[in-house]
């Protein structure tokens, strides 16, 4: 495909559909809103179908993720035990019934995990972007730095804000994240196996009525599951499901710039692990289980391969440009303002392009041979390199919205222009 093929006009829009499949966001599952089932609105004593009780599948997707069990939860009720003329639609989506008793409920669940699904699930597309990668590519750090940017910045220049679905993912948010990288500069700990995060979702929703909302969903999962086929079982419904995907790449799991950067850096080398997945296995493990079932073993989810870790590039520049050259595109800022800058991503995404091309073929050519539709892209979440799981300076990302702001141009959010 040539440079230009990627900038052609894009096709009318097709005719709206009458509703949308839904995609839960806390478990991936895919069903259409016929499907939902909800929470009564009251409970009552004198009726066991409407008597507070435990919710066995909410409380086993709790588990799955360490969280306590929750009791004295109030009903879940099916739409089809309800008459059809106490079901209530809106724009041809299923959102409310009355129950037995006359009580009105609103709130829909996911049928898998009894969840409560956004409010908007099934009246606009369910465009999820996941966001993975192999163990220690810096995925936490990276989705803070991400979203802080995004809600500070990102939402205004797309006349859009960036929320958190509900109070308790703001809190956790904050609390565990935000706060202990922006305000104390404390590097966060790398996630856990064992302890499955749930996932954090987030919505950006644009003032323009007529867009609909894009769902943010990252799923902290501990990098070394990714490699690892059991567990991720549990997370290849979501990569599936996705509408969007950023891969992240750290630049210390490509062996041949590894030693390089490591005799650069000389006596102060930073954070460094002794054990990296090369980033073609993770990609290998990831998609072997849903690409080889596509059509012609491609995905066509449009995947942003996000380079992290970019201020230790810095150690490998030169004029030669051998590997990246002193005046590179990497280092600098940028900024996307009202629409996508074309220019700017033909610059970055074919310095990267080259760049791994160079140092681990192998990978490019894996994702040349399994993915349709690919930006490169390089990200510093921080500015700089910690030492001693401190940062020396204070937090500086380095164009850790573009990935997304890209995606948001894919997905026909934005348009993409020249400057």
């Amino acid at each position: 495909m040539g440079i230009f093929d990627l900038f052609k006009k894009k096709p009318e829009a097709k005719q709206r559909p009458l509703f949308y499949d839904i995609v839960c966001p806390y478990c991936f599952s895919k069903f259409t809103p016929e499907d939902v089932v909800f929470r009564a609105a009251h409970s009552r004593e004198d009726d066991e179908d409407y008597a507070l009780g435990e919710d066995e599948e909410l409380n086993k997707y709790r588990e799955r993720f360490g969280l306590d069990s929750v009791h004295d939860m109030e009903a879940v009720l099916r739409p089809q035990d309800v008459p059809e003329e106490h079901r209530i639609y809106s724009d041809h989506v299923l959102i409310g019934i009355n129950d037995r008793y006359g009580e009105l409920t609103r709130r829909r669940l996911c049928p898998r995990c009894h969840n409560e699904l956004p409010v908007t699930a099934g009246k606009v597309p369910s465009n999820i972007i996941s966001i993975i990668g192999a163990s220690q590519v810096g995925k936490s750090v990276y989705m803070t730095a991400l979203i802080h940017t995004l809600q500070n910045t990102t939402a205004n220049h797309f006349d859009a804000a960036c929320m958190p679905l509900n109070a308790e993912i703001s809190r956790k948010f904050r609390t565990n994240y935000e706060e202990p990288l922006f305000e104390r500069g404390d590097l966060l700990a790398s996630t856990q196996k064992e302890k499955m995060q749930e996932p954090f979702i987030f919505q950006f929703v644009f003032k323009d009525v007529t867009k609909p909302p894009l769902t943010l969903v990252f799923f902290d999962v501990a990098g070394e599951g990714m490699v690892e086929q059991d567990y991720l079982g549990l997370h290849g419904q979501h990569i599936k499901n996705s509408a969007g995907i950023l891969l992240m790449v750290d630049p210390l799991q490509i062996r041949s710039i590894r030693e390089k950067i490591r005799m650069n850096l000389g006596d102060k080398p930073g954070e460094w692990v002794s054990q990296y997945d090369e980033p073609r296995d993770v990609v290998l493990t990831m998609f072997g289980d849903f690409i080889a079932y596509q059509e012609n073993n491609k995905t066509d989810i449009p995947t942003a391969v996000v380079l992290t870790k970019s201020d230790m590039l810095h150690s490998l520049k030169d004029e030669d440009g051998e590997y990246i050259k002193s005046n590179s595109n990497i280092f600098n800022n940028i900024v996307h303002r009202n629409f996508f800058n074309l220019t700017e991503f033909e610059n970055i995404d074919g310095e990267i392009r080259r760049f791994i091309e160079k140092v681990d073929r192998p990978f490019k050519g894996t994702m040349d041979v399994y993915f349709k539709d690919t930006a490169y892209y390089a990200v510093s979440a921080l500015g700089s390199n910690p030492v001693d799981q401190k940062l020396q300076t204070v937090v500086s990302p380095i164009r850790v919205d573009e990935p997304f702001i890209w995606l948001l141009y894919k997905l026909n959010y934005i348009e993409g222009r020249r400057e």
